[in-house]
């Protein structure tokens, strides 16, 4: 079994911070997370700023709107030289489909490699009950995520979020897929605003690609020894 990539959250408008941790980290998880907090405070600068801490970055922006527009967004997010992008699995085939094309586009003017663009099935911190009362009636969050998931491999998407309860099923229709979750805490560790869990070796177990951890490195004592932690207890979980 390969080991799960880790992709530490950086979420804060703390531009200083955000560089601090980056460099903290670098040789101790795998790449950083920036999500809607950072980039509305900082926009493509701090994207620029991130990267030279040397780690890829997973810019997730989590976009959701009509294909050209979501495209338009991808292109720029395609020049900045990001690794993965993020978009939503409800916004349907041509949305995910510009977005793809538009990312390539931008990341080939700028002679950077095409990022992995990868849909959002059901967000982590959803229940079941949080399903039903948005719309998606007599389903669950575990039946959803596998069909967004083959919507978004249809669509040519390199893989999908979800939470670590469908990864095995998701994994089972798409071995080569990047699956990448959110919702991971090591034993022990406040649930915070996630519904959906589960420790780290638990998700890589299930056959996860990227593990997304944010507070439980961020917020401790020190951040790179509770990475490095984790990461032990994945080289551990991959001995026969």
């Amino acid at each position: 079994m390969t080991r799960a990539s880790v992709f530490v959250a950086i979420d804060t408008p703390d531009l200083a911070r955000a560089e601090a941790l980056g460099h903290h980290l670098a040789d101790a998880v795998d790449g950083v997370k920036l999500g809607l907090e950072f980039f509305s405070a900082n926009g493509p600068e701090g994207v620029r700023r991130l990267r030279q801490a040397g780690l890829p970055v997973f810019l997730d922006l989590k976009l959701h709107d009509i294909p050209n527009t979501v495209a338009g967004a991808a292109h720029a997010a395609g020049r900045l030289g990001v690794d993965i992008l993020t978009i939503h699995a409800a916004g349907g085939t041509a949305m995910m489909q510009a977005a793809v094309k538009a990312a390539a586009a931008g990341a080939a003017e700028v002679f950077a490699p095409s990022p992995r663009v990868i849909a959002i099935t059901v967000l982590t911190s959803l229940s079941d009950a949080d399903v039903a009362a948005i719309g998606y009636r007599g389903t669950s969050a575990a039946a959803l995520a596998p069909d967004l998931a083959t919507l978004a491999r249809n669509a040519g998407c390199a893989g999908i979020v979800c939470s670590p309860l469908e990864v095995t099923a998701i994994r089972s229709h798409w071995p080569s897929g990047l699956l990448v979750t959110p919702g991971i805490r090591p034993a022990g560790s406040d649930a915070g605003d996630q519904s959906r869990l589960a420790t780290p070796a638990a998700a890589q177990q299930a056959g996860a690609s990227v593990l997304v951890i944010g507070r439980p490195i961020t917020a401790a004592a020190s951040p790179r020894a509770a990475a490095l932690a984790i990461r032990a207890e994945l080289v551990a979980s991959t001995s026969p």
